[in-house]
């Protein structure tokens, strides 16, 4: 028995294909009859003849659609996923011969003889219904309200989750940066309809999608000895790593110095474009990267250079070879940089809330993100300040006369390249989101300024 898969040029991967081969089996020697056209059959069979599921099922969906598939028949296991696409019918299956019975009883006739020569009435699969989506408050593990002190931290988060700018935090161990940086996503939109086929479609894909769907930003913490492969994606057929599991979410590097150079530099390309290119001798492919850079670090290796508290240990050597390992084009990358000092033991042991709660943050948050939603609403691949280029720049957030010089005479005393130029009008126009005024004003741009990388390994 030879199964040929044409084309023969492209590489079948997985056993996905198990469903069609037997299928186109059965009808090639004449044991069924059923008509093939707009059908798509996908699922791994087990030697009992039970489908058993499958990764990347609502992907698989969302392209049988665009290549004009009416129905699809995969393991019912995947069938909550593959029934977000509207428009297709979607059958979910437990086993050939159940497939096999709703082909055929689409047929007038409807009995058939089991393998005891036993009359039984074949039954059609009831197609799966729509799954609604519903977005339920979750409960995060920290509040901003329970960190103590850090207000200045706390804005300049706030800023980051109403633009979506990227952001780090230095300052010594134990400061609260770990816990800042988990509570962010506490204040980030959820994702909108769009968003969470998209991401929740990628999890799929990659095998980590458990029964629920995602709609919130997922946040994702590799460690920092994580390989590159990993980080970036690859191997011998590209799969996607850390960097597209955080799409539409955060990315959070803590300890971000101590990251191997080559996947610290490896975020150029998806800082700045929202995609990230793998290619391979075999073949190439670009995975979405849309994400909020959330990076921790220390000023130097053994974290205490400059501290009130206890002498740094380090010499000057490895406090250059550590600084070394975040280059200049990576600092000029992230918007935001936010110094987290030590806290006074006094204000550890007050047991009031310290500052807003995530809850009223978000809020403020969603309102800014209300007029991005408003602003950008025509334009295709922008969603937030954060990812506005030059041309959106200019059109939507134009300087005064006295803002435009303020910016200017800044960017000469501080010496900024054109791309942090660009950045600080970016981070003003979320400021001014977030104050609910229509124009940036100079308040908004030096607010901006300030948060531009200091000299933090001097």
């Amino acid at each position: 028995m030879i199964v040929s898969l044409a084309p023969a040029n492209l590489r079948k991967e997985g056993s996905t294909f198990d469903l069609a081969i037997a299928l186109g089996y059965l009808l090639a020697a004449g044991e069924i009859k059923f008509e093939p056209k707009k059908k798509l059959f996908v699922g791994e069979l087990a030697l009992d003849g039970s489908l058993r599921p499958m990764a990347g099922a609502l992907l698989m969906v969302q392209k049988a659609k665009a290549k004009g598939f009416t129905e699809i028949y995969l393991p019912e296991e995947n069938a909550h996923e593959a029934a977000l696409i509207r428009d297709i019918l979607i059958y979910p299956c437990s086993s050939l011969r159940q497939i096999t019975n709703h082909l055929l009883a689409q047929k007038p006739a409807r009995q058939t003889l089991n393998e005891n020569g036993e009359a039984y009435e074949l039954r059609q699969i009831t197609p799966a219904k729509e799954t609604k989506i519903f977005i339920t408050n979750k409960n995060y593990a920290f509040d901003f309200a329970e960190i103590r002190g850090q207000q200045t931290a706390k804005r300049g988060l706030e800023i980051a989750a109403a633009g979506g700018h990227n952001v780090a935090m230095y300052g010594p161990p134990g400061t609260g940066k770990t816990m800042l940086a988990r509570a962010f996503t506490a204040i980030m939109p959820p994702l909108s309809i769009d968003e969470i086929i998209e991401v929740t479609g990628i999890h799929s894909a990659s095998g980590v999608l458990g029964e629920e769907l995602i709609t919130h930003p997922p946040f994702r913490s590799p460690h920092h000895t994580s390989s590159y492969v990993s980080l970036v994606g690859g191997g011998a057929w590209p799969k996607p790593g850390e960097i597209t599991m955080a799409h539409r979410g955060v990315l959070f590097l803590d300890e971000f110095p101590e990251f191997d150079k080559k996947v610290i530099e490896s975020l150029r390309q998806p800082l700045e474009d929202k995609v990230i290119s793998v290619a391979r001798a075999r073949s190439s492919i670009n995975f979405p990267a849309s994400f909020v850079l959330v990076a921790a670090l220390n000023p130097c290796p053994c974290g205490f250079k400059g501290s009130r508290v206890k002498d740094c240990t380090c010499t000057q050597s490895q406090i250059q070879k550590y600084s070394r390992k975040v280059s200049g084009p990576i600092i000029d990358r992230i918007d935001i940089w936010l110094d987290v000092p030590q806290i006074n033991h006094e204000e550890l042991s007050n047991n009031k809330p310290s500052g807003e709660s995530s809850t009223k943050i978000r809020e403020r948050v969603l309102a800014a993100r209300a007029h991005q939603t408003k602003r950008f609403y025509d334009i295709k691949n922008v969603n937030n300040n954060g990812e506005m280029g030059v041309k959106e720049i200019k059109k939507y957030a134009p300087l005064s006369g006295s803002s435009s010089k303020l910016l200017n005479d800044s960017a000469k005393r501080l010496n900024l390249s054109a791309r942090a130029y660009h950045r600080v009008i970016k981070l003003a126009r979320t400021i001014a989101d977030l104050d609910n005024s229509a124009d940036i004003q100079d308040q908004h741009l030096l607010e901006a300024l300030q948060y531009r990388p200091k000299n933090i390994f001097e």
